[in-house]
């Protein structure tokens, strides 16, 4: 008996799923966001995409610290 491959769907459909959040980003999460960068950044098909993906990594990664920062000054403000 031989095994025939499968022939997966799977990474076209995440690439999409990843565009899709990608395109529609202020009604996403920073997770999801960079989730979608994640897969973007390492399965994307052109240079472009895969860069761009990184470049918003960083840029929310940034935004993330930006964030935090400014819950820990709300919380020393209390006190």
């Amino acid at each position: 008996m031989q095994l025939q491959p499968r022939l997966s769907t799977w990474p076209a459909d995440r690439l999409a799923e990843a565009r899709a959040v990608i395109a529609d980003i202020a009604h996403h999460s920073d997770h999801l966001i960079r989730l979608a960068c994640n897969v973007l950044a390492t399965h994307g098909t052109t240079d472009v995409e895969r860069k761009d993906a990184r470049v918003l990594l960083v840029v929310i990664d940034a935004r993330r610290s930006v964030r935090a920062a400014q819950r820990d000054d709300q919380g020393r403000a209390g006190l």
